[in-house]
This record gives C-alpha cells, sequence and structure tokens, in this order.
C-alpha cells in the first residue's frame, strides 16, 4: 500500500487547499489527498480536521514551518507536536523533507521526525529532494530512511517541463521507481512512459482545477481524466 492511499495499481494524488476542494477530488477518483497551507507550509488543524471530515479518502499533511528546507533542533518538536495534531484530527499520513547546509539529505533530521511519527504513520519525502545537488546521492541517501512512502520528485527544481527526462533515467532503477511521486507539471502525455517505467504514484494540483488557478476549486471532470489515463 502506499502512503494513505488505496490498495489498487496507480495512485493518484490531488493537492488540496481547503475543504472546498475535496469533493471534486473524491467524485472524480482521487485516491489521496495532499493538504499544505501557501508556500507548501503546514496548515493549522483545524483545516486538516476539515478536509478530513469531507471524505474518507487518506489525508497526507505537509510538515514545513519554514520558507527554507534546512530545519533547527526546536522547529523539529514543534512538528512532532504538529504530527501528533493532524494524527487526531485523522490525517493518514504527512510530506516533509529537509537538507542540510550542503543541500545534501539531512538524513539524521529526516530519521528523528521520522521515528517520532504517531502511530508509524508513512510519509513522503517532500519537493526538497529536487534541491539536492546530485540527485543520484540523494536517491541512495533516501531508501533506507524508516516509514518512507515515496519521494515527491519533478526531476528539477524547475518542474517536469525540465526534469522529464531525468526523472524518466531515474526511474530506470525499480527502487526509485516504486518509490517516487511525480508531480510538479506533469502532463498527460509523459503519464504512459512513467507507467511504463514503473512509476505508480502520480500527483497533480492545478491540473484538475478550471483555468489552472488555485482561485478555482479542483473540478471532478478534470480529475476524472486523469483517472482515465492510469487504467
Amino acid at each position: 500500500m502506499d502512503a494513505g492511499g488505496r490498495e489498487r495499481g496507480v495512485v493518484l494524488e490531488v493537492a488540496v487547499a481547503h475543504e472546498r476542494d475535496v469533493p471534486g477530488a473524491a467524485e472524480g477518483g482521487a485516491d489521496r489527498l495532499r493538504l499544505a497551507a501557501p508556500g507548501g507550509r503546514s496548515p493549522e488543524p483545524a483545516l486538516v480536521s476539515a478536509v478530513c471530515r469531507e471524505s474518507d479518502l487518506p489525508v497526507l499533511v505537509e510538515l514545513r514551518l519554514e520558507d527554507t528546507w534546512t530545519t533547527t533542533g526546536g522547529e523539529l518538536a514543534r512538528l512532532v507536536g504538529l504530527a501528533a495534531d493532524y494524527a487526531a484530527c485523522g490525517a493518514a499520513g504527512y510530506g516533509f523533507g529537509f537538507l542540510d547546509a550542503d543541500l545534501e539529505v539531512d538524513v539524521a533530521v529526516c530519521t528523528a521526525l521520522a521515528e517520532q511519527l504517531p502511530d508509524g504513520l508513512p510519509w513522503v519525502f517532500s519537493e526538497a529532494f529536487d534541491a539536492t545537488l546530485d540527485p543520484r546521492r540523494s536517491w541512495r541517501r533516501v531508501l533506507g530512511l524508516p516509514g518512507l512512502a515515496g519521494v515527491r520528485s519533478a526531476g528539477s527544481p524547475q518542474g517536469m517541463t525540465v526534469g522529464y527526462d531525468d526523472l524518466l533515467v531515474a526511474a530506470a532503477d525499480p527502487a526509485v521507481a516504486g518509490l517516487l511521486v511525480a508531480g510538479r507539471g506533469l502532463q498527460a502525455e509523459q503519464v504512459p512512459w512513467l507507467l511504463r517505467a514503473g512509476v505508480r504514484q502520480l500527483a497533480v494540483d492545478t491540473q484538475v482545477r478550471p483555468g489552472a488557478s488555485h482561485r478555482s476549486y479542483v473540478e471532478a471532470g478534470h480529475v476524472r481524466s486523469w483517472r482515465r489515463l492510469l487504467r
């Protein structure tokens, strides 16, 4: 089973910003939801609760307090407390990822947080992965992290328009393909090739909003069109 996902062949993850996005995602066939505040920050527990009440879809909630991929001991303690609050609200898992001063995956910090997640809930490494200097080395560093159920990557900090080819090369390794959550600019024509490479977690955001705008709510028909691509 994928992080917070259903036991099905391919998991379609839809990003939501509030509870009003949930009906469209659920009706359209999303497998799980990803919830973050603007800027990829941690949302308020009340919002997490509202989103979780709207549907039985599993919700992954972002753990990130500052506009940086590094963290401090004090912030880490706050994130542990937030993780417990989110679990009490119904969260099925989390998204986070931290780097050190050399832009390497901070294995020690990620391990410390992962080991303190309530009830052993799974987590997905965040877009911080694409900010590392050497993706091949970064994949080696994340593969052994406890509780890890996915790595969110577009192959480049600029998104899949730039990183798609590199992402396919990385996915040639079955261990990578099994964890990869491909997103950030995913295009419909890229989906068959990712599936052929063994990728089983795909993430969409503005692609399922009318006008590709966060001012629009997630629309069921848009989600359904992506769901069809995964059959």
